[in-house]
């Protein structure tokens, strides 16, 4: 397999894991599992679920981008793409 083509299937690999992550609490902790956690606890005042309905699917993405952005500077350093 080609630089190119490792690099590519690492890219997408971590592009993957991020939206696997973004989903799960977006979509799982904000409507599936909503019930459940606002049983749980509460945060700042607000029912667990509620929270991550409303604030916590939007934290998540924004540490999503920050993550996502060093881990891509780390790829590319390893295969020398240049910026």
């Amino acid at each position: 397999m080609s630089s190119n083509q490792e690099y590519w299937k690492a890219n997408i690999s971590l592009l993957l894991r991020c939206l696997a992550v973004w989903f799960v609490v977006s979509y799982g902790f904000g409507i599936l599992l909503v019930e459940q956690l606002n049983d749980l606890a509460h945060l700042g005042g607000y029912p667990l679920g509620f929270w991550f309905a409303q604030q916590g699917s939007i934290y998540a993405f924004v540490i999503l981008i920050f993550y996502y952005v060093k881990k891509i500077n780390e790829l590319d350093k390893q295969f020398g793409v240049d910026e």
